[in-house]
């Protein structure tokens, strides 16, 4: 048992939640925004602006999703050049065979594949045939026997969710809301679970909610500890940034949660915000705006496929309250009356920008 200890340590495999459920599900939640994202983004400019080039090169970036992933799984888990490089052809399998479950897929079988590639190599004299070899054939066999049925069971959680969401838009609107807000702000990634799980529709409305809450409530709530900077470093960016000042006081995070749990069900039950853009965007909130570019992205695609008429001054007015107006007015709200009675002190929210 020693020897084992000794030489998982010598190959830098940790088998922790911490390394697979933190590192490993945070660097996906990168490779989706380096590949899907960032190419739909670019496509959707492109069919906007009659910008042919722009579209073409966005399918490109899209079409890179699953070695993306699988690439920067592989280098959180600090996989030597050989398996990381060979995790590429994994990626690409494993996301193609999970279908809409994909990432899920590819998360699973690389962190698989990954520690087995890590265990052979520099082993043999022949490092450069069996490391590529054995990562390629064991992630390829890995992905036939396993993707697909982990992406029908992502597959039917998230349709679960989005069926109970639009049975139960107001009790679900708050749940997926504030659990997804919470998501977003711990160090783990709402992008990566809401891609996992193809949370779109209602319930990709309802995540958006949360995370806008989230996001843009710290902004405006920390304001008088990091004015401008902390506004855009976690409006723009991400509310994880107060995840030090949380573990200090923990009653700092009530304002956005509260925001969530209100700002959730007017998203699903008000404005009847959906995200038919892609699933990540579920769960980037404000983060570069990706999230209101996917639910622009949802309208067009509704549009072209002739289940919306248009885009209405409505639905404008609902994606702007629900993502930047609501969170940032009442999550001061909440925050003045916490600072009242003092659950929240001076600098208790100060980020070191």
């Amino acid at each position: 048992m020693n020897k084992f200890k000794e030489f998982l340590k010598r190959k830098d495999i940790e088998i922790s939640g911490k390394r697979y459920g933190i590192d490993a599900l945070g660097a996906m939640a990168q490779g989706l925004f380096a590949s899907l994202l960032i190419g739909t983004i670019i496509a959707t400019l492109g069919e906007q602006l009659g910008i042919a080039i722009l579209v073409t090169i966005g399918g490109y970036a899209k079409a890179a999703t699953g070695p993306a992933m699988a690439v920067a799984i592989g280098y959180a888990l600090h996989c030597p050049p050989l398996v990381l490089f060979s995790l590429v052809a994994v990626g690409a399998a494993a996301n193609t065979l999970g279908g809409a479950g994909g990432p899920l897929a590819v998360l699973i079988i690389t962190i698989l594949t990954a520690e087995c590639g890590k265990a052979v190599s520099k082993e043999t004299k022949i490092d450069i045939i069996v490391t590529p070899f054995v990562t390629i054939v064991i992630g390829s066999l890995l992905s036939m026997l396993l993707a697909p049925a982990i992406g029908k069971a992502a597959s039917s959680v998230g349709a679960a969710i989005m069926w109970a969401t639009e049975l139960q838009p107001f009790f679900m609107g708050i749940i997926i809301s504030v659990i997804v807000g919470i998501a977003l702000t711990l160090p783990i990634s709402s992008a990566a679970i809401c891609a996992a799980l193809s949370l779109t529709g209602l319930a990709g409305g309802a995540a958006l909610a949360g995370c806008c809450a989230n996001m843009v409530g710290f902004a405006v709530l920390s304001f008088r500890e990091n004015k401008w900077g902390g506004l855009f470093a976690q409006g723009i960016g991400t509310s994880m940034l107060q995840m030090g000042n949380i573990v200090r006081n923990p009653r700092i995070w009530l304002p956005a949660i509260l925001t969530s749990a209100i700002t959730g069900p007017i998203a699903t039950c008000v404005f009847k915000l959906q995200m038919n853009g892609a699933a990540v965007a579920s769960g980037m909130g404000t983060c570069g705006l990706v999230g209101q570019i996917g639910v622009y992205t949802g309208w067009i695609n509704d549009i072209a496929a002739g289940t919306k008429a248009g885009i209405t001054g409505f639905d404008w007015l609902g994606l702007i309250l629900i993502s930047f107006l609501l969170p940032g007015v009442l999550a001061w709200l909440f925050g003045a009356f916490f600072r009242k009675i003092g659950w929240i002190k001076e600098n208790d929210l100060k980020l070191d920008l």
